[in-house]
């Protein structure tokens, strides 16, 4: 009668690190029962999750839009209700009578007998009339720098910046004219010198708007500027009028602290609440 060798119970060692063999008897639903997450049968264990693959990101490349360079009555609605003021302003003094439009003009020029008098009512009335025209460079300059500048900071804040360059450079120009007469050194007349546009309120926003912008633009923006009024001083065709555009353009760099903040808060945001 043959006897049958007892079968060698003792297990084999897996050494370490091994890949584990297929074996039946493991528990279907259990997590990693196998290396690389499969069954015996090739089929995905229903604990194991499936790598994904990693999508590298595309660059995002923006595409051009160029109507965003002109007021809209939504986008921009300071610079576009300032714009169709200027236009009308524009109208009338290229139709309507000379004589008419001259006494315009000089009822609301920034001269030094007028800001003694009525100061507040010639620093508005001056800045709704376009010196040149509207093919004049600082009118082309308003639109284009005041749009850009709304979108960034805001509208009221364009204001204010604009408000600011024309103001504190027309006082700049006129205050030595009015001294300068007092002393002697220039005639009367030179109380009622025809003043009235938007070019300083126009550069400051310029010298602000620089400070919202990389310095591949920066740069260019304010040579190219700065060298224009540079060029109309050195004519010396009205050097009090091309000193004040110099001192408007400085003016607006000096905000470049506040309109960066109002920039990195937002156009629409709300400022600090003090108590």
């Amino acid at each position: 009668m043959d006897r049958t060798a007892p079968a060698d119970t003792t297990a084999t060692p897996t050494p370490t690190g091994a890949p584990v063999p297929d074996a039946p008897g493991l528990l279907d639903g259990v997590p990693r029962q196998r290396a690389g997450g499969r069954g015996s049968c090739g089929t995905v264990d229903p604990g194991v999750r499936e790598p994904t693959a990693v999508e590298t990101p595309r660059p995002r490349f923006r595409t051009p839009r160029p109507w965003r360079l002109l007021p809209t009555p939504t986008g921009t609605p300071f610079t576009f209700g300032y714009a169709i003021v200027l236009g009308l302003t524009s109208l009338i003094s290229a139709y309507a009578d000379p004589a008419l439009v001259h006494a315009l003009l000089q009822g609301s020029s920034t001269d030094v007998a007028h800001l003694v008098r009525t100061p507040e009512l010639v620093l508005v009335g001056s800045a709704l009339w376009l010196a040149g025209g509207v093919a004049s460079p600082f009118a082309i300059g308003f639109v284009l720098v005041l749009t850009a500048l709304e979108r960034r900071i805001g509208g009221l804040r364009t204001a204010g910046v604009f408000l600011l360059g024309h103001v504190l450079a027309t006082l700049a120009t006129e205050v030595p004219v009015g001294l300068a007469v007092l002393a002697g050194q220039l005639p009367g007349s030179s109380l009622h010198r025809l003043d009235y546009g938007v070019s300083f309120g126009v550069a400051a926003g310029t010298g602000a708007l620089a400070g919202l912008l990389p310095p591949w633009l920066r740069v260019p923006l304010l040579a190219g500027f700065g060298g224009m009024l540079l060029q109309d001083l050195f004519v010396f065709t009205d050097p009090m009028t091309n000193w004040g555009h110099l001192i408007a353009l400085a003016i607006g760099v000096a905000t470049w602290p506040v309109v960066r903040r109002w920039q990195a808060r937002g156009p629409g945001a709300p400022g600090p609440v003090r108590g």
